[in-house]
């Protein structure tokens, strides 16, 4: 047994520890080895509690090694909803719906090409706006962003010649949440988000280049294009922008609003949530595919904009650079997915039952079988490639983690942290750094991140993904 903040829990396998049930509500795991569990925050148990409490949850509520607090629910957790019974909580999928990881390769090598790393990164600040507020170079009408938010990047790739076709079997379900209904989008949200797509953000979002260091599964790696040390790969993490950041706010204060009509108490009202058949929650998840198609759609055209600059640099063919796309996988979602529930996820089993599910992941990744993980770490530290396991459809609904998962907040980083000194201090390192502001590239700070390597080796061990192979940051863009 390990005691953390009052709270005692039983270790039930590798890297897996339950709390004990001396409270109503459902069951709660984590996904951590000891060391990670240790030093999680006391937030992150009280507000994982209150999600445990929550009505219409089937199985346990999960949290993932990166987890860290966040707007009701900790960042790293994940949780299925009955489709009968259940209930969506827009603050357990987060503001900033589908923010995700795509990761790109090529065929050049570090030593090919470290005297263009600068000349890259310049070029890509310029092309892909990173910051509060920036405007991206995909200019669109109200009617095209409809189209783009319900059709998803098939109709980007047909309709505006962005991106490739072949892109579209390496985008989870294929870069289109379906449900995704304009009409429940605000014009609020709209105005936001005609001038956001092909941009970074603010905050942790980034483009990177990396270097491949280590390949530890090398058959895998080679299916997924990953084929030597040092070969050069560009990594992307930004989501839907102010768009989705409105539909969230949005829906809140809806879902606040008629809170009494749901007959719900709930502990921490930044949960509020409503019945998944009422038309409340039929709305809001329409919206929220909406969003989750633009940070698709933003992915795809960010990576547009990367190819052309490769192509700039090295006077080469993306495609003879064989910029292909890995994976583009979202981790701030909640998605109807089918699971088989095992006798130990739910209470009221004999024997295991498929279900369809209402799976809310916030800052969690999707692990299905073989498909390819991408958790990005500090621009200090580098990022892992993984592929998921079975046994994570049968112990997190078929999730994992996403990244390092911060270990002070943003304000303390940039107190202890002197932006221009930590950007002299990695391109000592053999990092570029291009960044928005110095307070943001203090914020981000390698320090105010978790060690990845234990990370992954939490969810590797638990048998959630597996690792595939490390890559090392050689030129990096901040918002």
């Amino acid at each position: 047994m390990v005691t953390i903040h009052n709270f005692k829990l039983n270790q039930i396998g590798e890297a897996e520890f339950e709390l004990e049930k001396d409270y109503k509500g459902a069951t709660l795991r984590f996904f951590a080895e000891e060391k990670l569990l240790t030093n999680l925050e006391e937030e992150v148990f009280l507000q994982a509690r209150n999600v445990a409490q929550l009505p219409g949850l089937v199985g346990p509520v999960l949290i993932m090694p990166d987890a860290h607090s966040g707007y009701g629910a900790p960042i790293g957790t994940v949780f299925a909803m009955g489709e009968e019974e259940g209930y969506v909580s827009p603050g357990a999928v987060g503001y900033d719906i589908n923010c995700g990881m795509r990761l790109i390769t090529t065929n050049l090598f570090y030593n090919e090409i470290k005297n263009q790393i600068e000349k890259l990164i310049n070029l890509l600040f310029e092309s892909v706006p990173a910051g509060v507020g920036r405007k991206g170079f995909l200019k669109v009408s109200r009617v095209e962003l409809k189209k783009l938010v319900e059709e998803g990047v098939s109709y980007l790739i047909k309709a505006k010649g962005i991106g490739w076709i072949k892109d579209l079997g390496r985008i989870e379900e294929q870069g289109r949440i379906s449900g995704a209904d304009f009409s429940y989008v605000s014009q609020e949200a709209i105005e936001r988000g005609l001038s956001q797509l092909a941009t970074l953000g603010s905050g942790n979002h980034y483009l990177e280049i990396q270097k491949v260091e280590k390949i530890f599964d090398q058959e895998t790696a080679e299916k997924l294009g990953i084929k030597q040390i040092n070969q050069i790969v560009v990594m992307v993490h930004c989501g839907s922008r102010g768009f989705g950041h409105q539909i969230c706010t949005d829906y809140l204060r809806t879902f606040e609003k008629h809170l009494t009509e749901f007959k719900l108490v709930l502990n921490d009202r930044q949960l509020v949530c409503a019945p998944i058949h009422s038309r409340f929650a039929g709305h809001y998840l329409s919206a929220m595919a909406a969003a989750a198609n633009f940070a698709f759609i933003n992915r795809e055209a960010i990576t547009h904009q990367i190819r052309g600059a490769f192509e700039k640099v090295t006077g080469m063919s993306a495609e003879e650079l064989e910029m292909d796309l890995v994976y583009d996988v979202s981790h701030n979602i909640a998605k109807f997915e089918e699971h088989i529930i095992p006798n130990d996820l739910y209470k009221n089993n004999t024997r295991p039952i498929k279900r369809n599910v209402l799976v809310h992941r916030k800052g969690a990744t999707r692990s299905y079988p073989n498909q390819p993980v991408i958790i990005g770490g500090s621009m200090e530290t580098g990022s892992y490639l993984l592929v998921g396991q079975k046994t994570a459809m049968e112990k997190s609904f078929g999730s994992t983690a996403h990244g390092s998962g911060r270990t002070m907040s943003r304000t303390k980083a940039k107190r202890i942290v002197h932006g221009q000194k930590l950007w002299e201090k990695m391109r000592s390192e053999g990092i570029y750094i291009k960044s928005a502001s110095w307070a943001g590239l203090a914020e981000e700070a390698g320090i105010a991140y978790k060690d990845i390597s234990n990370v992954v080796g939490s969810v590797s061990s638990a048998g959630l993904s597996k690792p595939v192979a490390y890559f090392r940051p050689v030129g990096n863009i901040k918002g």
